[in-house]
């Protein structure tokens, strides 16, 4: 008899649910909170889609930062460009877009998405040559070197499009609401859930049954290890940083559709609340990423409606509280 046999079966991992369920409890806790019914379910759909939103913007960025090491201030420039470019596919369909079709307004939007996430995707690998290998493991150059990208993109963003807000229109078919009894839901932000759902367990399923999936969580583990072993870490780095891009990108259309709005200084606005969610949950987890992107919408919704004067640093407050419970976020995958 084996010494593994004589120890019996290996000991499963103790799975951690208690993150998991935090968007459920604080929910139900703002319940009575709020009191209407109609309300409550109101606010729930509007943090679950803006959460998912938050999450696709977000998601790149955790790996990148969980991989990588790479501390990218600069992520907000990808959900800029993104949304930006999604405007050159809008504003000349703009009849396309109006019409009361909904092929004739997946016509714009789908080539929309892909065209602001393929060049997004380029510009990553841009990005990741010419300011990211340079300076890998140095944090303090990482961080003015991309702060420094975000604020020359941001320029050059103005002197494309000038200073002034460009409107991006929903589509005519996504305008108005479902009604379920009391309670009237967005079409769009129903088309906002599916994507973010779509986008999460699309990565899922690459982290946790492919071969890169595989690698990449090796890298996140060991590096040293991965690289031991014959595998160019590099262009696993230069693929991972590539999709968070295109992902930023897809974002940033989802939310100046969302806004009905584009301007330069968006990606700006959003980077630090991305930085928010990714620490929340933890460096390297696209599921803490996923469950801190629904605190920090629910927090900014229910928060809003109830203490309008808080809604400025719930976000902030968010991130401390569960700080303080958990040092490394909620799923943190790396010790970094």
């Amino acid at each position: 008899m084996t010494d593994t046999a004589a120890a019996g079966p290996l000991p499963k991992p103790k799975r951690d649910f208690l993150p998991a369920l935090l968007p459920a409890a604080f929910a139900l806790l703002m319940l009575p909170l709020v009191g209407s019914a109609s309300s409550w379910a109101t606010l729930l759909a509007a943090s679950l889609a803006m959460g998912m939103m938050i999450f696709i913007m977000a998601s790149g960025l955790t790996l990148v930062f969980g991989l990588m090491d790479v501390l990218n201030f600069g992520h907000g420039a990808f959900i800029a460009v993104g949304a930006y470019v999604a405007t050159l596919v809008f504003l000349p369909l703009a009849g396309l877009s109006q019409a009361d079709s909904l092929a004739s307004n997946l016509a714009v939007l789908v080539p929309a998405a892909v065209l602001s996430m393929g060049i997004t995707a380029v510009l990553g690998l841009v990005v990741e040559r010419v300011l990211i290998l340079p300076v890998y493991g140095q944090h303090l150059k990482q961080i003015l070197m991309t702060t420094g990208g975000l604020i020359v993109a941001e320029q050059t963003l103005y002197a494309l499009w000038g200073p002034q807000i460009i409107p991006m229109p929903l589509p005519a078919s996504l305008r108005g609401s479902f009604i379920f009894g009391d309670v009237a839901i967005a079409k769009y932000r129903l088309l906002a859930m599916l994507v973010g759902l779509v986008v999460f367990i699309s990565i899922q399923l690459v982290l946790n049954r492919t071969r890169i999936g595989l690698l990449i969580r090796a890298g996140v583990e060991n590096r040293e290890m991965v690289e031991a072993l014959g595998y160019r870490i590099r262009r696993l780095f230069l693929g991972v940083f590539m999709v968070g891009a295109a992902l930023a990108g897809l974002g940033g259309v989802m939310w100046g559709l969302y806004r009905e709005q584009v301007h330069a200084s968006i990606g700006d606005e959003l980077t630090v609340l991305v930085f928010i969610v990714v620490i929340i949950g933890g460096l390297g987890s696209v599921g803490g990423c996923f469950i801190g992107a629904l605190l920090v919408a629910m927090v900014a919704n229910y928060g809003g409606f109830l203490v309008p004067k808080l809604a400025l640093v719930s976000n902030i407050l968010l991130m401390v509280a569960i700080l303080m419970w958990r040092p490394r976020g909620l799923y943190a995958v790396t010790s970094r």
